[in-house]
């Protein structure tokens, strides 16, 4: 048996994605292979692995498993890399639909730029703020909902912020328990800008960039700052990513997200690996 893959990443958030439509990795070894493949000394290395299935309405569905072996309901940048691996993989056509935890993904594939529609609702986007100690000092922490829970904290210094110490902090704070939260901090350019660093749920350390994390941080900053659509965010990558949206009386709605997703590489799971995992 071989197994082919293709990594991909968005903004240098990483992915490793497999067609499993015909279930060559049984759902019960989901969890191991994610964690075994996603490690970087071990196995490719990653920030997640994605599982294309069947869908009896949709295109396909996925699974999503962060590196830690955990699934996630969702993730903006993957669910870019798998809108253009399905276009690649002749699973899809440019314009898709496909089945995620979080609800039904639409997306468009130009060449290596993927733009997707979230299925956020009001209920999603009614964000909530909270005083929390980080460090020595009371901070404003804003928690919204977009597919997974983000948590936003604007910083005037983002170059020196600790990320991974005060991320993980928050993410494994009570008031979050049990799911947790994803972090994000913030620093306001323009209008029409904004920088971001995060740190993420099941990777447990602060990544290059997060998908669902920027359209979370371009909406508390349109609700608390006034930005405007589209907001351009720059990730720790150093990529752009986009988030569309309209806002009328303080309701979001029509939340986007676009920006590139990389074909990096492809190759075959060796069977010294799938005996590792168990499959084989």
């Amino acid at each position: 048996m071989k197994i082919k893959f293709k990594k991909f990443h968005g903004c240098f958030n990483d992915f490793i994605l497999i067609d499993n439509r015909e279930g060559i990795i049984p759902s019960e070894k989901s969890k191991d292979t994610a964690k075994f493949l996603c490690m970087p000394k071990m196995g490719i290395g990653a920030d997640g692995l994605i599982l294309i299935q069947n869908s009896e309405k949709y295109h396909f569905k996925w699974r999503f498993y962060n590196s830690d072996g955990s699934e996630a309901e969702m993730c903006g940048n993957g669910a870019r890399c798998a809108a253009r691996f399905a276009f690649i993989e002749e699973i899809a056509p440019k314009e898709m639909k496909f089945e995620t935890i979080a609800g039904i993904i639409k997306a468009t594939v130009e060449d290596k730029i993927v733009k997707i529609s979230l299925p956020l609702t009001q209920e999603h986007l009614m964000p909530e703020n909270f005083l929390l100690k980080i460090g020595e000092n009371l901070t404003t922490v804003f928690f919204i909902n977009t597919g997974v829970p983000h948590s936003v904290i604007f910083s005037e210094d983002l170059e020196n912020e600790e990320v991974k110490k005060y991320g993980s902090y928050i993410r494994f704070h009570d008031f979050f328990m049990p799911a947790g939260t994803n972090v994000n901090f913030v620093k306001i350019i323009d209008r029409h800008s904004i920088s971001i660093r995060t740190y993420e749920r099941g990777v447990e350390d602060e990544t290059l960039a997060c998908g669902t994390g920027a359209v979370a941080s371009s909406i508390i900053s349109a609700l608390n700052h006034g930005l405007l659509s589209p907001v351009n965010v720059k990730t720790r990558g150093g990529d752009m990513l986009e988030v569309g949206f309209t806002m009328e009386k303080n309701n979001i709605n029509n939340v986007s997200l676009k920006g590139p997703a990389f074909f990096a590489f492809e190759g075959l799971l060796s069977d010294e690996t799938l005996e590792q995992i168990g499959i084989k």
